[in-house]
């Protein structure tokens, strides 16, 4: 830890030392040259772009309430292009107990040009939309008027919060390029803050100093950037967020009065702060609660693993969780046991309690999920976290769990959870660990289908996904089940109908349908011409990227896909000719593809497969992906051609 604060204090002196001059919180006047703009000069191409963007923290020496304000103006190019800045959200947080965020000094406008006069038009606040996001966040919405191509967004608000542990999270780097932002933290001296700072740019102003504000000592961190470029995102990425520059801040000591109190520093500081945690802690200690909710019959399971596997079991089908994510329980065991659902700490505190409460080794990690970002090893604090599963030790191996999915296995977890490293919570110290899933997805096409003499084609489509696919197939279909069947129309342009969805016994999420189609295949008089593996041919390279890869390849899990389509020729045709079979692989074996295809009887039979046997990849083995996937497109495009007897 010491090395770490080293190399930020070195960061932080460097920037003070080579600070730019530069206007910090001066927000430019505005141009009326601005609205005559008609396109970026940092990338003409841009639908908008930001000219100002200012985001200033600052804690009220007074109060101790930490100061939020952002502001911001946007140069609107096309209108349908941009509509993420059509409106303003802000989301205020309320933790229930008494304590809460306010919003204050809102001021929302649209300037246009009419001829050659500058016309402003307000939000009006009355119009605002309050949503409830969950029992703890209210977001609330705005929408800004009389935007036209060439519009310019501008708005500034404040909000005040008495959650000063945490300072927000903030994106240098967004989708919109940027003529100038910055980043401002004022902190009094008595509160010492951890600040993050991670992502390959480096700001152009910059500057670390101590100096009297608002009528105190206070420390300031301050960071200007110019032309910023839209970020670039990348295909087979978990998260590209994870590599944009961003910043953020925690709170690491405070000295008031000669009383210097630490907060967490280190990995096993966060350990010892939620031992006794009312939410955390001491839900996965009430092993005397919930061994009375467990059947005889899994108690006196004489195998450990067979008793884990039971108790996961009893678990995931007997509560459910309610979509929620945090690694604070939210309801707590009791309220679970009552109610029968809980967020994903509440299951997997009581999942964890449950296996101490039958003898099995087992504790809670801390985890950051896939959409929350990668945890960051050099810098402990609890931000980092947002979700909870289990580790157990289980006849000397490790194996891991959660509840909240019904599909869930030992070593078998939904795709949000797998995202590198985790914080493993034993009951004496704190271990990071990595988390690394080699449990292969499997995802098969099946296609039976026969050619009928009015040039129709029709037939029975089954789709089975097996493994983490499944988990992830299910929970889709649970989310919006009309959605789901509708997108197999659109994905494949073809009307299927019946189409029946549901979980196997062994797991297996099975979606089967049925299909008639007359433009499958082209009749040339006496020849038929069609691509042999029907809707299901790949025609484009998913691995395109013009430009040099710069982020891992990842695909959360080992994956097999297969596509097998029998088509019944019709009497009378015969085969003219095949496309050619085909068989690649890697020299480390780590990729794979195969393309056949043979006449049996009167039927066609082709199958395409490919294997990727890791998680994930170093972006040095794009060249191979991308080679792959060129005859994976290649092969899938061919056509073959029947002719009548």
């Amino acid at each position: 830890m010491k090395n770490i604060i080293t190399l930020l204090s070195v960061f932080l002196i460097n920037t003070a030392l080579f600070a730019q001059d530069n206007k910090f919180l001066k927000m430019p006047k505005f141009n009326k040259d601005d609205l005559k703009k008609e396109k970026s000069e940092i990338d003409p191409k841009a639908p908008a772009e930001i000219l100002y963007r200012s985001i200033h923290y600052r804690i009220d020496n007074n109060t101790g309430n930490l100061i939020k304000e952002y502001t911001y103006r946007v140069k609107i190019y096309e209108k349908d292009k941009s509509e993420d800045w059509h409106n303003l959200e802000v989301s205020l947080y309320d933790n229930n107990s008494g304590d809460r965020e306010f919003l204050n000094n809102m001021k929302a406008l649209v300037y246009n040009l009419e001829g050659d006069n500058v016309v402003e038009t307000k939000v009006d606040k009355s119009s605002k939309f309050k949503s409830k996001e969950n029992k703890y966040i209210t977001v609330n919405k705005y929408a800004f008027p009389s935007i036209k191509n060439g519009s310019i967004l501008e708005y500034h608000y404040e909000v005040s919060s008495p959650f000063s542990y945490e300072i927000p999270l903030i994106y240098i780097e967004l989708d919109t390029p940027s003529v100038y932002t910055e980043y401002v933290f004022d902190t009094p001296l008595q509160m010492s803050y951890n600040v993050d700072f991670t992502g390959s740019l480096l700001p152009k102003y910059k500057a670390m100093k101590e100096e009297i504000m608002y009528g105190s000592q206070y420390k300031t961190y301050r960071f200007g950037y110019d032309n910023l470029k839209g970020f670039k995102t990348e295909k087979y990425v978990n998260n590209n967020d994870n590599y944009r520059t961003k910043i953020r801040a925690e709170l690491h000591s405070t000295y008031f009065g000669n009383n210097l109190k630490m907060y967490t520093s280190n990995w096993e500081d966060i350990r010892k702060k939620l031992w006794d945690h009312d939410d955390f802690g001491v839900q996965y200690k009430k092993d005397k609660l919930v061994k009375e909710l467990l059947p005889a019959g899994i108690l006196n399971e004489k195998d450990d693993m067979s008793k884990a596997n039971k108790i996961l079991d009893y678990v995931k089908t007997s509560y459910t969780w309610n979509y929620n994510n945090g690694i604070y329980a939210e309801n707590g065991i009791k309220d679970v046991i009552k109610n029968k659902i809980g967020n994903d700490a509440d299951l997997n505190l009581m999942l964890t309690a449950i296996f101490r409460s039958a003898n099995i080794k087992a504790y809670p990690i801390l985890i950051s999920t896939v959409r929350n970002g990668y945890l960051n090893l050099t810098f402990p604090n609890l931000g980092n976290f947002n979700y909870v599963v289990v580790g157990a030790e289980i006849n000397k191996v490790f194996y891991l769990f959660d509840a909240t999915s019904k599909q869930s296995q030992a070593n078998l977890l939904p795709s949000r959870v797998w995202n590198n490293n985790g914080l493993l919570m034993k009951d004496d110290k704190a271990e990071t660990i990595f988390l690394n899933n080699v449990k292969i997805s499997y995802n098969s096409h099946t296609v039976k289908a026969k050619i009928n003499s009015d040039g129709t084609v029709s037939g029975v489509y089954q789709d089975q996904d097996e493994g983490m696919m499944a988990m992830n197939a299910k929970e889709n279909f649970d989310e919006n089940p009309d959605k789901y069947k509708k997108e197999y129309k659109e994905n494949f342009s073809v009307d299927f109908n019946n189409i029946n969805s549901r979980v196997l016994d062994g797991g297996e999420f099975r979606s089967t349908m049925s299909f008639a189609s007359n433009n499958m295949i082209d009749n040339l008089g006496k020849k038929i011409i069609m691509n042999p593996l029907l809707f299901l041919h790949q025609t484009k390279n998913d691995f395109d990227q013009l430009d040099e890869r710069r982020y891992m390849i990842d695909f959360i899990s080992p994956i097999s896909k297969t596509k097998v389509v029998e088509i019944e020729i019709p009497e009378g045709y015969d085969v003219s000719d095949l496309p050619k079979n085909k068989k690649i692989v890697t020299e480390d074996k780590e990729i794979s593809y195969s393309y056949t295809i043979e006449k049996k009887d009167n039927r066609i039979i082709t199958i395409s497969e490919y294997n990727i046997a890791s998680a994930n990849y170093p972006k040095e083995y794009y060249p191979a992906f991308k080679k792959i996937w060129k005859v994976i497109s290649d092969y899938e495009s061919q056509v073959m051609s029947l002719i009548k007897k």
